[in-house]
């Protein structure tokens, strides 16, 4: 009688293992979280615009400087160089050297070289002006850079022959170097009212697409 309770004991038991058992939740089946792929390099050839408040798109909105307007120039012809606006507003030329290491540290392939205004309007020696430049130019040249120099002029009160000095400055330069030129960037919008910000000085919006297509026309030979 004793042998009949302890079956039926086990088998009770037997009965409420096995329903605990089918009652017990399957394993969480774990999936791995996506692995981000790392970001392609950008290896497209550097076009570095090194410049001053004229390169930086002072008084614009983002995204109307002309290097802005230059990126999506080249984009849409199919001309795969990367546009780096390296313009500083209020730069002179001994502010470009300062940060000269820098610029030539990125290996552009072509260099926009946009400075010179400030010191004019500053009324600084011509002479230390153009031996900045020129020691730019060098170490653009050195690092195997192309170099297109833009040419700015001043307003008529600086002088008849301040300006022409100033003038001749970029002219000497370019013949020196045999360097590819924009004689003047502001040209078909300096002295245009409907073009130029109320400074007189930068252009605004419409004048900086017509400053653009200044830079992309010089800038075109070395691209092809």
């Amino acid at each position: 009688m004793r042998n009949l309770w302890i079956i039926a004991a086990v088998a009770v038991c037997a009965f409420y293992l096995s329903g605990c058992e089918g009652r017990q939740p399957e394993p969480a089946v774990r999936t791995a979280a996506p692995i981000a792929k790392p970001a392609a390099a950008d290896t497209r050839p550097v076009i570095a615009c090194f410049g001053d408040s004229l390169t930086a798109g002072m008084g614009l909105d983002p995204g109307q400087s002309f290097p802005d307007l230059l990126q999506r120039d080249l984009d849409n012809s199919g001309l795969k160089y990367r546009v780096e606006n390296m313009g500083v507003s209020g730069d002179t030329t001994q502010d470009g050297v300062e940060r000269l290491a820098f610029a030539v540290s990125e290996k552009p392939a072509i260099v926009i070289l946009e400075l010179g205004a400030n010191d004019g309007l500053r009324g600084q020696p011509i002479t230390g002006t153009q031996a900045n430049l020129a020691r730019m130019i060098e170490e653009f040249q050195k690092a195997g850079s192309k170099v297109v120099l833009a040419g700015i002029t001043l307003p008529p009160n600086y002088g008849k022959a301040y300006i022409q000095q100033f003038d001749k400055m970029y002219l000497d330069l370019t013949a020196k170097y045999r360097l590819t030129t924009i004689p003047f960037l502001l040209a078909g919008v300096g002295g245009n009212a409907s073009l130029m910000q109320k400074d007189g000085l930068h252009p605004n919006a419409e004048g900086t697409r017509i400053v653009e297509g200044n830079v992309m026309k010089a800038l075109l030979p070395l691209l092809q």
